[in-house]
C-alpha cells in the first residue's frame, strides 16, 4: 500500500513537471501536423542526451598494445572477493570475465571484431539512474537482460516515464526508487509526428540524424503495449558493417585505469563483453583496497559509428568450482 501511494504521488508530480518544462509546446508536440519553427524547434532538439559519454572522454595516456601481456593465463575475475559497495576486490595478476553488457547508444551499429573499446566514465544527466539500474539488477535475477535493455533504450531515447508501457514501467519500478523514477522525466519527450522529425533532423549534423530518428521510434515502441524486443532492437541497431576500424586503437587495446591497473573490453555483440584486467605487481602494498565496479565504466569505441557498451558485475556461465591461485592483498 505504501509503495502504491508513493507511485501515485510520483505520477502526479511527473505530469506537473512535464507541463512546467514544456508548457504549451508539450501539447503541440502531440498534435499531428503542428508546424515547428524558430524557438519551438530549438526547444525540441536542445535537450542533452541522457548519456553523453563519447571517445573524447577516454584517457589514452598509458594505453598498451593488445600484445601487452601476451602468453599469460587469466584467472576468473568473478572468483575475486566482492566489495561491500559492489564490484570485485582486485589482486595482483591477470583476470578475465565474460559478463552481461548493455547498449547505450541508439541508431548506431553493433560492435565489429576490429574495433578497439576503451575505458570511459559514465557521464550525462541520467548517469546515476543508469548505474543504479545495473547495480540493483544484481539482486533481482527475476528481471531479464532483455527487460533491462528495453528500459535502458527507453531512457536513452528520452522517453517520458508516463509513456512507458506496462512492461517497461514494471522493470523501472522494480529497479528504481520513487525518487530515481522522478529523475527520468528531465529532458524527456513524447512521440513526435514524422513532419516534426524531418524538421528537427534538418537542424542536426548528419551524424546525429539517424540517432534522433531512432530515438523517436524507440519512444513510440516503448509506449506500445504490443511492441516486441526485436522491434525495439531493430531501431536501436543499424544494419550493416561499421566503417573501417581505427588503426590506432585496434581490438584488444588496454586502457590504464586511474587506479593504476589495466583494463580492456572485447565485445561479443552488444549484450556480451569479455572484460580483462591486469593488476601489476607494483600496486601491491600501495593501496589498501582496489575495487573494480563494472557499472561505473563504459566500453567506448574509438569508432564513433559503433555502440557504447556499459558493463555489469554479472558473469555469464561462471564456473565456481574453479579456485584462484593468487593470494589477494
Amino acid at each position: 500500500m505504501k509503495k502504491t501511494l508513493l507511485l501515485l504521488t510520483l505520477f502526479s508530480t511527473i505530469s506537473f513537471n512535464i507541463h512546467a518544462q514544456f508548457g504549451g509546446l508539450g501539447k503541440k508536440l502531440m498534435d499531428k501536423g503542428t508546424e515547428l519553427t524558430g524557438a519551438s524547434l530549438s526547444k525540441l532538439i536542445q535537450p542533452r542526451a541522457a548519456i553523453t559519454t563519447n571517445f573524447k572522454d577516454v584517457s589514452t595516456d598509458g594505453k598498451k598494445a593488445p600484445s601487452f601481456i601476451e602468453g599469460q593465463k587469466a584467472q576468473p575475475l568473478y572468483l575475486l572477493p566482492k566489495a561491500d559497495g559492489g564490484g570485485f576486490k582486485l589482486c595482483v595478476g591477470y583476470f578475465s570475465m565474460t559478463n552481461k553488457s548493455y547498449c547505450l547508444q541508439a541508431g548506431t551499429r553493433g560492435p565489429s571484431s576490429g574495433d578497439g573499446y576503451m575505458l570511459a566514465p559514465v557521464l550525462g544527466p541520467k548517469k546515476d539512474v543508469v548505474v543504479s539500474i545495473l547495480k540493483n539488477a544484481e539482486t533481482h535475477p527475476n528481471v531479464s537482460q532483455h527487460e533491462i535493455q528495453e528500459l535502458l533504450w527507453a531512457i536513452i531515447a528520452r522517453t517520458r516515464f508516463a509513456d512507458y508501457n506496462t512492461r517497461i514501467k514494471r522493470t523501472a519500478t522494480t529497479l528504481l526508487s520513487p525518487a530515481e523514477l522522478l529523475k527520468l522525466e528531465g529532458g524527456a519527450l513524447g512521440v513526435l509526428p514524422d513532419n516534426m522529425v524531418a524538421k528537427a533532423k534538418a537542424e542536426l549534423p548528419q551524424g546525429l540524424q539517424a540517432i534522433f530518428e531512432a530515438e523517436n521510434n524507440i519512444r513510440r515502441l516503448a509506449a506500445s503495449g504490443s511492441a516486441t524486443y526485436e522491434e525495439m532492437e531493430r531501431y536501436a541497431m543499424l544494419a550493416g558493417l561499421v566503417p573501417e576500424p581505427d588503426r590506432e586503437f585496434p581490438s584488444g587495446t588496454w586502457s590504464l585505469h586511474p587506479d593504476g591497473y589495466y583494463i580492456r573490453f572485447i565485445p561479443r555483440g552488444y549484450s556480451v563483453t569479455e572484460t580483462q584486467i591486469y593488476v601489476p605487481q607494483e600496486l601491491a602494498g600501495k593501496v589498501s583496497e582496489l575495487v573494480y565496479d563494472a557499472p561505473n565504466a563504459i566500453a567506448c569505441p574509438a569508432n564513433t559509428g559503433a555502440q557504447r557498451l556499459i558493463q555489469t558485475n554479472e558473469p555469464l556461465e561462471p564456473n565456481y568450482s574453479l579456485k584462484l591461485t593468487t593470494k589477494c592483498f
